[in-house]
C-alpha cells in the first residue's frame, strides 16, 4: 500500500535540499547568510532519475526510492549506509528493463525508527512484505553487508517470494556463527560490533563530530577504489538523524547477544533449511570487515544454481567501489533467471 507517491522536490547534492522525512540540520559553520539564517536541513531523499514514496509493511512505514518498470529488483543496503548506496544499479537495471527499487531498512534514511523489531526474522520480513506492498509475487532480490544477511534470512523463511539472490559481503548466518565463535581473525575484524555492545556510548561516538567516524570506517573499509567524498558526507548526514545511530546497531547488538540464548540458538537451527533461489554471492578480495574465507561456502546451504565470485582488490562495497564490474555481474545473475 502507497502512502506517499508525490517526487521529491529538486535537491543539487547530497549535503543540501529541502526539508523532508528524515532531514537533520546542518553542522555549526556550515552556511546561512550573514543575517544568521539557518542553512537547508540536509534530506534523506536526494533527488535523481527516481521517485521517492512511501510503504506500509509488517507493521512499519518504508521509504523507497523507485525506477524503472519490469521485473522487480529490490535493493537493500548495508551498515552504515541508507538507499543511496544503490543509486548506480538503480539507473542501470531501470535501463535494462528492470523495475529496480531501493529500501531504507527499518531504523534508517526514511524509513520509521521503532522500538522494537531489529532481530534478524522481523527484519526479513520487512523485506518480503515490502515486496508485497509494490504489488509484486516475487523479486530479484540483492543485498549487501547486514542487507545480505537479511536475504539469506528472507529467502529461507519466504522462499516462494525471492526468484533469485544476490548477497554482496555476507556470509550466510550459519557461515557468520561459526566463524564469530572459532575464528580470532574474523572477531577481530568485527571489533565495532563489539564495540557496538555497551550501551549508549556507541551511539554517541558515531554521531560525535559530525559523524568523523563513520568517515574513518567508510574510508577503511574500501579497496584501492575509495568511495567518493559526496557519498561518504552523505552517509555520515545520515547517520546523524536522531535515533538512526542507535536503531541502525541494534541488529548486530541482538547478533552476538542472541548466541548462547534460546532465540540465537533457535535461529541459527532454522537457518539450515536449503535456499531455493538460485543465488549469486559477491565477494570482496580486499574486505576487511567480513573475511573472504567467512563468506566462502555459502553454496553449502543453496539448493539451486549458486555462483561465487570474488572481486580482487575490492574491499567491502563492491557496488559502490567497483560499479560497472558488480552491475554486468548482477545483470547477467538476473537475466539468467528471469523465469
Amino acid at each position: 500500500m502507497s502512502l506517499d507517491q508525490k517526487p521529491v522536490p529538486a535537491q543539487p547534492s547530497a549535503g543540501s535540499g529541502d526539508t523532508a522525512s528524515g532531514s537533520v540540520g546542518t553542522s555549526p559553520g556550515d552556511g546561512g547568510d550573514v543575517q544568521g539564517t539557518p542553512p537547508a536541513p540536509w534530506d534523506v531523499r536526494q533527488a535523481g532519475p527516481w521517485t521517492h514514496r512511501d510503504l506500509a509493511a509488517n507493521g512499519a512505514r518504508f521509504h523507497i526510492a523507485e525506477l524503472g518498470e519490469g521485473p522487480l529488483v529490490l535493493l537493500v543496503h548495508g551498515w552504515p549506509q541508507y538507499w543511496w548506496a544503490w543509486r548506480h544499479q538503480l539507473t542501470a537495471l531501470a535501463e535494462a528493463g528492470y523495475r529496480a527499487v531501493a529500501l531504507d531498512l527499518r531504523g534508517i534514511g526514511g524509513s520509521d525508527r521503532t522500538p522494537r523489531g531489529y532481530d534478524p526474522g522481523n527484519l526479513a520480513l520487512d523485506i518480503t512484505g515490502v515486496i508485497r506492498s509494490l504489488g509484486e509475487n516475487r523479486a530479484h532480490l540483492v543485498g549487501h553487508a547486514s542487507g545480505g544477511t537479511l536475504s539469506w534470512v528472507a529467502a529461507v523463511m519466504r522462499p516462494s517470494v525471492i526468484q533469485s539472490l544476490t548477497v554482496v559481503s555476507a556470509a550466510h548466518p550459519r557461515d557468520l556463527r561459526r566463524a564469530l565463535l572459532t575464528d580470532r581473525r574474523q572477531m577481530a575484524a568485527f571489533e565495532h560490533i563489539l564495540g557496538f555492545q555497551r550501551p549508549w556510548i556507541p551511539e554517541r561516538r558515531l554521531v560525535a563530530d559530525d559523524a568523523a567516524l563513520v568517515g574513518r570506517y567508510l574510508d577503511a573499509w574500501t579497496g584501492r577504489n575509495q568511495l567518493d567524498r559526496a557519498a561518504v558526507a552523505a552517509y555520515r548526514e545520515a547517520i546523524r538523524i536522531p535515533s538512526t545511530a542507535h536503531c541502525s546497531i541494534e541488529p548486530y547488538r541482538w547478533l552476538l547477544r542472541s548466541m548462547a540464548r534460546p532465540d540465537g540458538i533457535q535461529f541459527a537451527r532454522r537457518m539450515k533449511k536449503p535456499i531455493t533461489a538460485p543465488t549469486l554471492h559477491i565477494q570482496g578480495a580486499a574486505d576487511p570487515v567480513l573475511l573472504s574465507h567467512t563468506a566462502l561456502g555459502g553454496g553449502e546451504y543453496v539448493a539451486a544454481p549458486y555462483r561465487w565470485r570474488l572481486l580482487p582488490g575490492i574491499g567491502h562495497f563492491p557496488h559502490e567501489e567497483a560499479p560497472e564490474q558488480f552491475t554486468a555481474e548482477l545483470l547477467d545473475w538476473i537475466g539468467r533467471h528471469k523465469d
